[in-house]
């Protein structure tokens, strides 16, 4: 399945609607574990749509590698920086020997230095959770049933909501039929409820 999706964000989609397969279409998880999660997709997906080229810089930082034109994540809040959780931007720039990388996030350049990489992660693949509030030209969403526990209904329809050209599901039927069955939101134990209770008591 893998190498499906590698196909349909690689060329079926781009040749399709004229789009940039590392900009434009966004792969989109139910989860980050697994050989269909977030996290194996973006390596796979980073060889297949970018893989390291002659001598050009790269950097190997907190489990990922960096390259140029990379599509990476923020993932978390940097008010110094005014990049947030999820705002999603392409490398431009790789310096070595300053140990700066530049990422651009839509028209502003932002510097990291190496030592703050571990505020990015590569984002080829995000799982839907993260992709809440975002929207992308085209998306592809594996459904499989090693994502069992969250197949949901609301998953896959904010999975679906999220692309505003075109939507792919690849994966096997019998998961898409359990998730579109399961109407019932995994419950929350926060607590909240009853610390409401206490209180107005």
């Amino acid at each position: 399945m893998q190498s499906t999706i590698l196909e349909l964000v690689k060329e079926r989609i781009p040749g399709k609607l004229q789009l940039d397969p590392i900009l434009d279409v966004q792969v989109l998880c139910p989860m980050n574990r697994g050989s269909l999660g977030a996290r194996a997709m973006n390596a796979f997906l980073q060889e297949g749509l970018n893989p390291q080229r002659g001598d050009e810089p790269m950097v190997e930082r907190f489990g990922w590698q960096f390259r140029l034109r990379d599509k990476v994540i923020q993932t978390e809040n940097d008010y110094d920086k005014e990049v947030f959780n999820g705002d999603i931007g392409q490398v431009v720039s790789i310096d070595p020997n300053e140990r700066e990388l530049v990422i651009r996030f839509e028209e502003r350049d932002v510097l990291y230095d190496f030592n703050e990489l571990d505020e990015l992660s590569l984002a080829y693949a995000i799982t839907i959770h993260k992709s809440q509030g975002s929207e992308f030209p085209a998306v592809v969403v594996p459904l499989a049933m090693q994502h069992y526990l969250l197949l949901q209904r609301n998953l896959v329809y904010t999975a679906m909501t999220r692309g505003r050209r075109f939507v792919v599901l690849v994966g096997q039927r019998k998961a898409l039929a359990i998730a579109v069955r399961n109407d019932r939101a995994a419950e929350r134990f926060s607590g909240l409820y009853d610390r409401l209770v206490t209180t107005k008591s």
